[in-house]
């Protein structure tokens, strides 16, 4: 979710329900070279928390430093110091990090141990089912983890090979929610509240990550709230939908330097997924040079459904 879950974002989701948000991936190596972009990314406001940060590294020693950096700048800010270690990008991969890590097992309980001696804040470890389909890990993953001193993990239920491709294996979640004693957090294929209450009831996991599925859709939090909760839940309409997006891209261009304008145009895609219209819609995005081209267009689409 680098790139999306930003602060604009995060604020949509815990309006609509969203319990605990996540930043966008904070490299530990970026920190320790005084990156001001990354560091950046950890800035957190109140609408958005709690929020944890969601650091990456494969150096233990980094990993403690900027572990301690946050504890002791952010800690007003920042609840839970969350280790990815599931990342299939091949820029992050190709460097020993994210889900590299599970290939290296006793490397990652080295960055996982030195993280928790240098953190006041719970740590958690998110991580996939394996590398690929030779090499499924997730449980001894999940056990090494809780032994190093992880408060909690998160699992996706697909390997580094296969990225975003084919579904998720809500089994592999099962067997780590058996295999420890600590909270396990379920992720994979959550596009609705029915998908999240299958997945609590068939693996046992203490709570369900939402990721792609809140893509244009901050609603799903409230849908799964109310199923939750055993609630009516009313879907929003198209109009509805277009406001959020609205609402979402004033606070973005509020927010955000000019030149990432073009960051916000996937989001506008998102919002519009199945509307009548929404090629051109799209088309029209893609083309808005500047903050007030692109309002126009979003407020001349939302009319337009308003009178469909």
């Amino acid at each position: 979710m680098a790139g999306v879950t930003d602060h604009c974002f995060r604020r949509l989701c815990r309006m609509e329900g969203c319990d605990l948000t996540f930043t966008e991936m904070v490299s530990a190596k970026g920190m320790h070279y005084g990156s001001r972009k990354t560091r950046s990314l950890i800035r957190t406001a109140n609408e958005e928390r709690p929020c944890a940060v969601q650091l990456f590294g494969s150096e233990p020693d980094i990993m403690a430093e900027i572990t301690s950096v946050i504890c002791d700048e952010y800690a007003d800010e920042i609840c839970l110091i969350d280790i990815n270690c599931g990342c299939p990008a091949p820029k992050i991969t190709s460097n020993g990090e994210g889900s590299a890590l599970m290939r290296d097992i006793p490397g990652a309980a080295r960055v996982i141990e030195a993280t928790v001696r240098a953190s006041r804040l719970p740590v958690s470890v998110k991580f996939r089912k394996g590398w690929d389909a030779n090499s499924i890990n997730a449980v001894e993953f999940a056990r090494m983890c809780e032994q190093s001193g992880a408060s909690m993990v998160t699992v996706h239920g697909r390997t580094r090979e296969s990225m975003y491709t084919g579904s998720a294996d809500w089994d592999i979640i099962a067997q780590v929610v058996d295999a420890v004693s600590i909270p396990v957090i379920g992720n994979g294929d959550i596009f609705s509240a029915e998908a999240a209450l299958s997945m609590r009831e068939r693996t046992g996991c203490a709570g369900i990550m939402v990721a792609r599925g809140a893509q244009g859709d901050p609603f799903i939090f409230r849908e799964i709230r109310c199923a939750l909760d055993e609630v009516p839940y009313s879907p929003p309409t198209d109009v509805e939908r277009m406001d959020m997006a609205i609402r979402h891209a004033r606070s973005f261009i509020e927010e955000k330097e000019p030149s990432l304008l073009p960051e916000l145009r996937k989001h506008m895609a998102w919002y519009s997924h199945g509307m009548h219209g929404s090629t051109e819609f799209r088309c029209l995005v893609n083309s808005a040079r500047n903050a007030d081209e692109m309002l126009n267009v979003l407020y001349n689409f939302r009319d337009s459904l308003t009178s469909a």
